[in-house]
């Protein structure tokens, strides 16, 4: 048990070491780490030098909130709207004319269809539309659309509620993603993204101290659609308002040429002529063709550039654009030119979402909660060593030594995982100094207890660490079982507070019990005492 070689104390002392260099970075600030890579020679290795630093977040230094719920009338809208898409390519594809149009509902469509023979042909492809609803478990036997038929030769395709819900679902699911990825592009660092509810995402960016621009970045759906401006009102065409002429409504075709799906990159750029800001953007090898088709078929005709059913720009098709490239222009500002640029590589939102609640967390706020964490860590450390000291003495100390080493190797785990610390986080610090100590009050009482039955100094060490050494994984392990639940059912602040509690109890293995028995090894070897020293 006391017998440790050289090599095995160069490589605990190693991971330490290390363990403790990766926490150096967060005692500083990003400009006193950027110039400390800047100031190093130009023959050093810049990689061996630690720069990942553990992220405040929103409550201690501050940032902006906020709370998004999906439109739900916006996308019953949407969806309806989908759905008359869908009613005509069928009716296109059977040959099938409908009396008067389709008619579009609140909840969906209908159509009417006098010839029984025709409405016969048609009626399997419409009900083949509403497809079941399916979980993660399995079909739930509910289905997205109720197709009847109505007096008169009438087919109506109605929008279920299970539809609707499983819609919801969806859109919040792929809303999440959308808008990660849209402040990735930013640079934020560690937003905290999540889903509230069955209907809302809650978003927390810490240091983001504008708000509006936040808003504007996250509640836009980015839809990008490229139409053809029509002649008249009337027919099948949509008023829609338009940037250039101030909200004035022009016409256009309801027929989508192509759309920011088929983006594959955006970026702002000037323009060479007016030296305005603009967006070029690139087209994937469909939507290049899609795209090149369009302007050949309408050369001399005005293109409409539809963001978020807004008319963006109108510029007249000159000639067949087949490069897959172009570009959208509108008065933009620079910063309009690059937030639109970041819209458009991160996609449109599925549906539209309204900001319910907007917050913003001063870093005032931060640095006091800062200062009060820190004095609690301080205070319970102290508390701590005290109590250590002056019930175990040399081993009280040795322990002590132990727990500084733990709360440097958290913090040197959450540095390389850029994890985001919390005011639950300091909490959890707080806590897992408390239980990395047990381990070494359960090892020593144990020490105590054999060497009362009669045991030998080195007999009663051993036994100590091999006989306290299960009960430490048990009530370990119990601990890291209710802080993985923590992490995998909570959020926001609870996650935080149960990744600080699992990196305690990995790193309290570490200290409590292979640092501390070579320590007490090293003791023993150059003391030889005779006796435990409490």
């Amino acid at each position: 048990m006391l017998r440790f070689s050289r090599a095995k104390i160069a490589a605990t002392l190693a991971v330490i070491l290390v363990g403790l260099a990766l926490a150096i970075p967060s005692f500083f600030s990003p400009e006193q780490r950027k110039g400390f890579l800047a100031s190093l020679p130009p023959w050093f290795p810049a990689w061996i030098v630690p720069t990942r630093a553990i992220v405040l977040g929103l409550d201690l230094q501050g940032g902006s909130q906020l709370l998004l719920e999906v439109d739900q009338n916006d996308l019953i809208s949407s969806q309806a709207k989908s759905l008359r898409d869908d009613v005509r390519r069928v009716l296109q594809q059977e040959n099938v004319r409908a009396d008067g149009g389709i008619q579009l509902l609140q909840r969906g469509v209908q159509v009417k269809i006098s010839d029984d023979a025709a409405r016969a042909k048609v009626l399997p492809k419409l009900r083949d539309l509403s497809a079941p609803i399916a979980t993660s478990i399995g079909q739930t036997g509910a289905r997205t659309l109720d197709v009847t038929e109505q007096p008169g030769g009438l087919v109506r395709l109605t929008l279920t509620d299970a539809g609707v819900t499983d819609r919801t679902r969806r859109a919040v699911s792929q809303g999440i993603e959308v808008i990660r990825r849209r402040l990735d592009s930013t640079g934020t660092t560690e937003p905290s993204i999540q889903q509230q509810g069955a209907d809302r995402i809650l978003i927390q960016v810490p240091g983001e101290q504008n708000p509006e621009r936040l808003e504007k970045l996250l509640g836009s759906t980015a839809k990008l659609e490229f139409r053809m401006l029509a002649d008249s009102p009337s027919g099948d065409v949509d008023m829609l308002p338009s940037k250039d002429g101030k909200g004035a409504k022009v016409p256009v075709e309801r027929r989508v040429m192509a759309d920011g799906g088929e983006l594959t990159d955006a970026q702002p750029a000037f323009d060479q002529q007016s030296h305005e800001p603009m967006v070029s953007f690139k087209f994937n090898l469909r939507g290049a063709q899609r795209f090149g088709q369009a302007t050949s078929e309408n050369i001399g005709r005005p293109m409409a550039i539809v963001l978020d059913n807004e008319v963006v720009s109108a510029p007249v098709i000159r000639s067949a654009i087949t490069g897959g490239s172009g570009q959208i222009t509108g008065n933009f500002t620079v910063q309009q030119a690059n937030d639109l640029a970041v819209l458009l590589r991160a996609g449109a939102l599925p549906a539209k979402f309204t900001v319910v609640e907007r917050r913003v967390v001063g870093p005032g706020l931060g640095r006091d909660s800062i200062e009060a964490g820190k004095l609690a860590t301080l205070v319970a450390a102290g508390l701590v060593v005290c109590f250590m000291f002056a019930t175990y003495g040399t081993f009280g100390f040795i322990a002590n030594i132990a727990l500084m080493v733990h709360v440097g190797l958290i913090l040197g785990l959450m540095s390389v995982l850029e994890a985001t610390m919390t005011l639950p986080g300091i909490a959890g610090i707080v806590l897992t100094i408390g239980t990395a100590v047990d381990s070494n009050v359960l090892i020593y009482e144990r020490m105590r207890e054999e060497s009362r039955a009669g045991r030998s100094l080195i007999s009663a060490l051993q036994a100590g660490f091999d006989r306290a050494f299960a009960t430490i994984i048990d009530s370990n392990s119990t601990m890291a079982i209710a802080a993985l639940i923590l992490f995998f059912m909570g959020s926001g602040p609870v996650k935080g507070f149960a990744v600080v509690f699992i990196l305690g109890i990995l790193t309290t293995v570490i200290t409590a019990v292979t640092l501390t028995r070579m320590m007490i090894a090293v003791w023993y070897k150059t003391f030889r005492p005779k006796a435990l020293p409490f």
